[in-house]
């Protein structure tokens, strides 16, 4: 590797692992089960004005069309591309932004100071190892406007085969958040959605303290 960039590009790409060749697949399996039933226990946190969206991780553009349907201004993040490839395709009635990138950096989001209302991860935390959560929740923090929040879930249970996935838990991710200036507002969990054997998840809900203060800059109010 000669740069960040480089590495930051490797990451993304060991993350996916898997994903690219499954994308027909997963694409389907995603497309089964509505944005609503999916995100039951936290769609209370979602704005119900107009506002701007990140979806991380957005795969085939579920949750994307879903939230932009609802008025909102959706960036849609989804580094691979066969998976952005069918998002575009399946949702073209929609106007959602798609962009090639990924945690725990988002290079590109970063590079343009974009800033959110909502960021959502749905599927992704455990994807990253702990080295690069801590650095992921840095940035998470620093594409949010003033009292942004993230809502993610976190996986529980076996790992598929041909996966780069680690365990993770909910007091971890929380103790993580809130070092990093986020407070929590809601913590539920569920059953897969998709009825797996012993896959569980828990819903978090996180919003940034109006006081916190990245280093250099100051949240907006």
């Amino acid at each position: 590797m000669n740069s960040g960039t480089d590495g930051e590009q490797l990451q993304a790409m060991t993350s996916t692992a898997g994903y690219g060749e499954a994308a027909e697949a997963l694409a389907e399996q995603y497309e089964s089960v509505t944005f609503t039933e999916v995100h039951r226990e936290v769609l209370h946190l979602f704005p119900t004005r107009p506002s701007s969206v990140l979806d991380i991780g957005a795969g085939s553009g579920r949750d994307a069309a879903a939230l932009t349907a609802r008025g909102h201004r959706v960036v849609a993040a989804e580094p691979t591309a066969e998976l952005r490839a069918l998002g575009q395709r399946l949702h073209a009635d929609q106007e959602i932004e798609w962009v090639d990138d990924a945690l725990p950096a988002l290079p590109g989001l970063a590079a343009q100071e974009r800033r959110f209302d909502l960021i959502l991860l749905t599927a992704v935390w455990m994807h990253l190892d702990e080295r690069q959560r801590a650095s992921a929740m840095a940035r998470l923090v620093g594409l949010l406007e003033s009292k942004g929040r993230v809502v993610l879930s976190l996986r529980h249970g076996p790992i598929p085969v041909g996966r780069r996935m680690f365990p993770v838990s909910a007091e971890e991710t929380i103790g993580l958040a809130q070092s990093h200036g986020l407070n929590v507002v809601h913590e539920a969990q569920r059953e897969d959605p998709h009825g797996r054997p012993g896959v569980a998840w828990t819903c978090l809900g996180l919003q940034l303290d109006a006081e916190w203060e990245l280093p250099g800059i100051t949240t907006r109010q």
